[in-house]
């Protein structure tokens, strides 16, 4: 039973993730703000998880109720999402969002922590009840694309403020024993923050999504700008989602198989591979299909790889805080600096400039892997 209160909770967040990602700048070009404007308000949503999570990782790993803190996030960020219904100027869009993600952002890293901990000795089904996040992010993306094409984007905000009151109460289903209960007498956090290896897998969290930047704030409106439709552009979204499930339900054979560190190569090659391709290509369908295919690489693979290695590594009463360190250094920080850079370029240099940029960003993550950890922790 747990297990299915688990996925569900999965089910509606990524869901969320699955209507705000590929629409949201859509509904923001249709205000008629700029490039440079759109990157800006969807960095708020990255920049706040540099902040937040760690914020909130501190409270659950101190009080020891982290289901509480998912709720209270939860229905905390429904309600200030209300905020989009009262106006839609620059500078108050960009006040609610950095209200209502502070909230928003406290809930998943601390679930992850309760996931795994419920989870105990079985890290491997951590994939199988995670699908569940990619399976709604395919639903509401697919469902969104051709209902946006036809109602307009104005319809957007309605339907998040849905799934997030379904975030809110799927949450009151998973019990606060789910997260267990973590010894204190832990070495200082402090002392695992200064292992070279663990300092070395923070930069390669910031590398690779700040190269994800261009593609989660722009990839709708760089396809428009190709003359795809909104019904086909919703279609590479879950493609991609698709293939990022083939690769969690192949995690739990491939990670002791071959290990993080060989895994972690590949991904970030195949990241760097992708982002090529779509700079280059973007008027060729069948190829912008393929690199949706390394969706699977770029964020399935790497995911799972980097929650199993920070459980690994942040261990007993730190694991909130290791949850929410990875959440505010990659999906945080890195980003929103993808996100805010990408903005300029494509104003000064043009899209193909944003890709590009990510492709070498990626490269760089490579390359910390390769030279810079050559031993990780079994996982």
């Amino acid at each position: 039973m747990i297990y299915w209160r688990l996925s569900g909770f999965y089910l509606f967040y990524f869901a969320s993730l699955g209507a705000l990602l590929p629409y949201w700048s859509l509904y923001l070009e249709s205000l008629d703000f700029s490039v440079t404007e759109i990157g800006q308000l969807v960095a708020i949503l990255m920049a706040t998880k540099i902040v937040a999570p760690n914020i909130w990782g501190w409270i659950a790993d101190h009080t020891g109720h982290r289901m509480a803190i998912i709720r209270t996030g939860s229905l905390l960020a429904a309600v200030t999402f209300t905020g989009v219904f009262i106006g839609d100027s620059f500078w108050w869009l960009a006040l609610v969002m950095v209200v209502f993600s502070f909230f928003w952002n406290a809930a998943l890293p601390q679930f992850e922590a309760t996931t795994m901990n419920h989870l105990g000795d079985d890290l491997h089904r951590y994939s199988g009840i995670r699908l569940w996040g990619s399976i709604g992010f395919i639903i509401a993306v697919s469902g969104l694309g051709a209902l946006l094409g036809e109602s307009g984007t104005g319809l957007l905000p309605m339907v998040l403020m849905v799934l997030f009151v379904l975030i809110w109460l799927s949450s009151l289903t998973v019990p606060e024993s789910a997260a267990g209960h973590l010894p204190l007498d832990q070495k200082p956090l402090r002392k695992v923050l200064g292992q070279p290896v663990v300092l070395w897998l923070l930069a390669v969290c910031f590398l690779a999504q700040a190269s994800h930047g261009p593609y989660y704030a722009f990839f709708s409106i760089y396809m428009q700008h190709y003359g795809y439709p909104t019904a086909v552009i919703g279609q590479l979204w879950a493609l991609g989602v698709l293939a990022e499930i083939g690769i969690f339900l192949l995690t739990p054979v491939l990670l002791p198989r071959f290990g993080a560190r060989k895994l972690l190569i590949t991904a970030a090659a195949l990241t760097t591979l992708r982002w090529l391709l779509t700079a280059l290509f973007a008027d060729r369908l069948a190829i912008i299909i393929f690199s949706q295919t390394l969706h699977a690489a770029s964020f399935g693979l790497y995911h799972a790889v980097m929650i199993s290695l920070i459980h690994s590594l942040f261990v007993g009463a730190h694991q909130g805080r290791g949850q929410a360190l990875y959440s505010s250094i990659s999906f945080g920080a890195g980003g929103a600096v993808g996100i805010l850079v990408s903005g300029y370029l494509w104003t000064d240099m043009g899209p193909q400039a944003m890709y590009l940029v990510a492709a070498l960003t990626s490269l760089g993550a490579l390359l910390v892997v390769i030279f810079a950890l050559r031993k990780l922790p079994a996982s």
